[in-house]
């Protein structure tokens, strides 16, 4: 498989900047040659690993790392989605002075982001990676004038985003229909929401609260062109996009042109 530079660093090779990739950050020639790099400060996005000590303290003003949430909220891997999922109404970026702990370093700059009812994580990293990048710039700038004012995180108040997995994606029916939907946006576009309907896993892309009479959770209560309505422990969760193993992400009028569903059949509730 042929791999594609990321963005990052076909900026850097555009502009003549060297390109380091080492798969560890623990090898001391690698460590080595960060120290001839002769750095003010080091910044950090979405790296996803502990920087050793002795890394964290080459450059003058160590290292700044660009966290996509408004800690001690949703410390970890995963604040994104975990503050969908959540039901939480605003996230943001944090920038943080790293220590040798998982996002417990000092904060220096937060900005806010209205977290939409529409939001998925999707669209949700695109909005706090425009805004984490505007956030680093004006740190930066704080930074050479001496005007950051590093406040320490309040650890009773914080709360931990633990990486995903795609057992925790598949839809409980018994569970609030406001939970499911909040699953689905959450889990897009990865690990992606399913559900078991008799022997094949169906994905489910979209989703909105739907309406109808009270039935067994799990049970197709109506189907109109746009969604198809299923009972949930409480409330309905109208299906909106789905696919099938093996084929494209359709709307439910042409997902149920190539996948029979009819009023009375049942999705598994395990």
């Amino acid at each position: 498989m042929l791999l594609n530079a990321s963005p990052v660093k076909q900026l850097a090779l555009q502009y003549g900047l060297p390109v380091l990739q080492p798969p560890t950050l623990k090898n001391e020639d690698v460590q080595q040659t960060i120290t001839g790099l002769n750095a003010d400060v080091m910044v950090v996005a979405a790296y996803g690993l502990i920087l050793p000590k002795a890394v964290l303290q080459l450059p003058r003003h160590g290292c700044l790392n660009i966290h996509a949430s408004l800690l001690p909220r949703w410390r970890g891997a995963a604040p994104i989605q975990r503050a969908i999922l959540a039901g939480d109404t605003e996230t943001g970026v944090t920038i943080m002075q790293m220590d040798e702990g998982l996002d417990t370093g000092d904060m220096l700059l937060k900005r806010v982001c209205t977290i939409e009812a529409n939001d998925t994580s999707m669209s949700l990293h695109d909005k706090l990676a425009e805004l984490g990048a505007q956030a680093i710039i004006e740190a930066l700038q704080d930074m050479e004038h001496g005007n950051l004012h590093p406040e320490h995180q309040n650890s009773q108040q914080a709360t931990y985003a633990s990486k995903l997995t795609k057992a925790e994606a598949q839809l409980d029916w018994t569970k609030d229909a406001k939970q499911l939907e909040l699953a689905v946006r959450g889990y897009f576009p990865f690990p992606t929401a399913y559900a078991q309907f008799g022997e094949t896993t169906i994905k489910i892309l979209q989703a909105s609260l739907g309406s109808g009479k009270e039935a067994a959770a799990g049970n197709v209560i109506a189907i109109d062109k746009k969604r198809i309505h299923v009972a949930c422990g409480k409330g309905v969760l109208g299906l909106e996009i789905l696919q099938k193993p093996g084929a494209k992400a359709l709307p439910v009028a042409q997902f149920i042109q190539s996948f029979p569903v009819k009023v009375g059949d049942r999705f598994s509730t395990n």
